[in-house]
């Protein structure tokens, strides 16, 4: 879709994590790793890079020319594999900044992204890209400024790090929070930031409590959490919607049915995520309006 001057819209294009599992029992959550998409005050922002990137591509190919911000919170293969194959991507006169932190090897995003497209893992390099690509590397803590559009971040727990995003614009806010690993004895301090009062809260919860804590197949260790340590989150945060995020392979389509259920008992508020969800937060109209009914603001939901 475009992007438009007073918009706020995020939409789903891959909500899966650790792999890519199409078939016919993921036909309604769907089966694309992560990429959402959050077209904000005139501006287009994508987050991750995961197979749910090549679906976003195929629909940006009739908008052309793309002028885009690529966010991504770490690159194991399951947030980078959509990126070679990122048509827009390949195509002159498309602008793209690219953001990532540094990795604690020291390797750039830019490095990163590159070496996947390398002999012998992938027949063309990222040189041949015709579209415009600026990395940039980010610095945790610091915010990024695209006009009147603003995107923090955070560190997250998980192996190997992640950055956690905030997207804050003309009051409104959604915190992309996925890969991260809950505390055992406490909240973590920097997703209550990222999440603090949010409109909208889209949560990594791979896992349920009785699969992380399992003993025969612990997943402690492994950097996810859980739908319940979501509530909790989005409970102590004072967030308006929660979003149910990177749901696990192995779950197929009735099994989210049951976990949406059980996550709307506990936090009414929610949803879980799946492609082609979009999530428009709506502004009134002006501030003379807002001033003199106090309207408040509305949140549409749609596919």
């Amino acid at each position: 879709m475009p992007v438009k001057q007073n918009q706020f819209t995020i939409q789903f294009w891959g909500v899966r994590g650790s792999i890519a599992c199409p078939g016919s029992e993921t036909i309604r959550y769907g089966g694309n790793t992560p990429c959402v998409e959050m077209r904000v005050g005139g501006h287009r922002l994508i987050f991750d890079g995961g197979t749910g990137l090549r679906v976003l591509g195929q629909s940006l190919l009739s908008q052309m020319p793309i002028d885009a911000h690529l966010f991504f919170t770490h690159t194991h293969w399951d947030h980078i594999q959509g990126f070679p194959f990122f048509a827009p991507a390949f195509i002159k006169k498309n602008h793209f900044k690219i953001y990532g932190a540094v990795a604690p090897n020291g390797a750039t995003i830019e490095q990163r992204l590159n070496d996947q497209m390398l002999n012998p893992n992938f027949p063309v390099p990222l040189q041949v890209m015709g579209a415009e690509l600026k990395f940039f590397d980010l610095e945790r803590g610091i915010p990024i400024k695209i006009d009147n559009v603003v995107v923090e971040n955070a560190l997250l727990n998980h192996p190997g790090e992640a950055t956690g995003y905030r997207v804050n614009w003309q009051g409104h806010s959604a915190a992309y929070i996925t890969d991260t690993e809950h505390f055992l004895d406490r909240l973590d301090e920097n997703v209550l930031f990222l999440a603090r009062q949010a409109d909208v809260l889209i949560y990594d919860a791979t896992y349920t409590d009785e699969e992380y804590y399992s003993e025969n197949s612990s997943k402690v260790g492994w950097g996810h959490s859980t739908w319940q340590e979501a509530v909790k989150i989005a409970k102590a945060a004072k967030v308006k919607k929660l979003v149910i995020f990177h749901h696990d392979p192995l779950h197929n389509d009735d099994f989210l049915d049951q976990v949406g259920e059980q996550v709307a008992e506990k936090f009414p508020d929610s949803l879980m995520a799946r492609e082609g969800l979009s999530i428009q937060l709506i502004s009134p109209i002006n501030n003379q309006e807002n001033k003199s009914t106090n309207t408040a603001k509305k949140v549409i939901i749609s596919d």
